[in-house]
């Protein structure tokens, strides 16, 4: 005989009823809560044995960073090269606690007058000064907390070291543009723009137009015409020092890395610029920097109007051309301590480039 039953509440309750007679029978069906009622009986789409639902997202892959190989070389970005200290040299001058530095310069004078045994006429005379260069310091912080000490070590990065470097390297670009350019406001000079620099000469027209040596990235000055403008310095610089620079005396040409590209330009005989320089000029060395190139969004420090060149006696006499003066290099304050940081202070200090014979130096613009 088959039972209908025509709603759930109905086929639960018989269920119940019924269970202790099933059980007593030996048929025991532990999980079941109730009869099939008429309605499931007869939807024949309800598969009550389907797969349940994902509780979680679903995923197919591991993590990404499983699978990521990180190469442990370490690689710093570069920038460009600091070259001030190499090309006119620099010195310690006080330190920190100095305001200003002076220079003492000597000048002999004196006039003569024509003999006679009773006669007092002519002298000798000496006048001397002090030129004055300001001081000015200058300093960065190094601080860094507990926690990100300890996750940069989880990527192997030695924190510390980088923030040590890392402030060396700033304080080191500041003082090398310092030593170029100086600093506005103060009696601090730079080997670019120096006061006491004689005007830079003009270029001459070539022939393929213009005045520069290399355009668009292209070296369009003949070896001739580089070394015709680098012959116009040389004579200028012979013609300001009265002869006493010449053609053996200790030189450096300084130029923009851009235009000692133009050195490598060859005539007609197979010879480039760099062996005509090197035939004439026994002692000139060529130093490149930045600085001495044409402002521009890639070269926000360089110079207004062009490039630039300069051609500079190293001494004279025995005496030096100049020198980047620095009062401190690198001043470590001490270490500060808080709950979970640390900080340290580092100050620098100079006074800019200190040209003490700025006529031994002869320059053009706009090559």
């Amino acid at each position: 005989m088959t039972i209908h039953f025509n709603s759930a509440e109905e086929a639960r309750a018989a269920f119940l009823a019924d269970k202790a007679m099933h059980e007593a029978r030996g048929v025991s069906f532990p999980d079941a809560q109730s009869y099939l009622w008429e309605g499931v009986r007869r939807d024949y789409n309800m598969a009550l044995d389907a797969q349940p639902g994902l509780s979680t997202d679903p995923n197919s892959a591991i993590p990404t960073i499983l699978s990521t190989y990180v190469d442990p070389e370490r690689y710093e970005i570069l920038f460009a090269p600091v070259r001030a200290a190499e090309i006119i040299g620099e010195r310690k001058q006080g330190d920190w606690l100095m305001d200003t530095a002076m220079f003492l310069t000597v000048e002999h004078t004196g006039e003569v007058s024509s003999y006679g045994d009773y006669a007092e006429n002519g002298g000798a005379g000496v006048n001397f000064n002090y030129p004055q260069r300001q001081n000015y310091l200058y300093q960065i912080m190094k601080e860094y907390g507990q926690r990100e000490l300890e996750r940069a070590g989880l990527a192997k990065l030695n924190w510390v070291a980088e923030k040590d470097n890392a402030a060396a390297t700033v304080l080191k670009r500041f003082e090398n543009q310092m030593y170029f350019f100086g600093i506005n406001g103060l009696q601090n000079y730079g080997l670019l723009n120096d006061p006491n620099l004689s005007a830079a000469l003009s270029p001459a027209p070539k022939a393929a137009g213009g005045t520069a040596w290399v355009q668009n990235g292209v070296v369009v000055a003949t070896a001739n015409e580089i070394y015709n403008d680098i012959q116009s310095i040389f004579l200028q610089l012979v013609t300001q020092t009265a002869g006493i620079v010449d053609k053996d005396s200790k030189l450096c040409l300084a130029l923009s890395p851009e235009s000692a590209v133009a050195l490598t330009a060859t005539n007609s005989f197979n010879v480039n610029v760099e062996d005509l320089l090197k035939k004439n000029f026994k002692n000139l060395r060529v130093e490149t920097a930045v600085q001495y190139g044409q402002t521009s969004a890639s070269n926000p420090q360089g110079v207004a109007g062009g490039n630039f060149v300069q051609l500079i006696a190293e001494e004279t006499e025995g005496q030096r051309t100049g020198f980047g003066a620095f009062s401190e290099k690198q001043k470590a304050f001490k270490i500060v301590v808080g709950t979970s940081s640390y900080k340290q202070k580092v100050m620098s200090g100079g006074y800019g480039t200190v040209l003490r014979m700025p006529v031994n130096i002869a320059s053009m613009l706009g090559v």
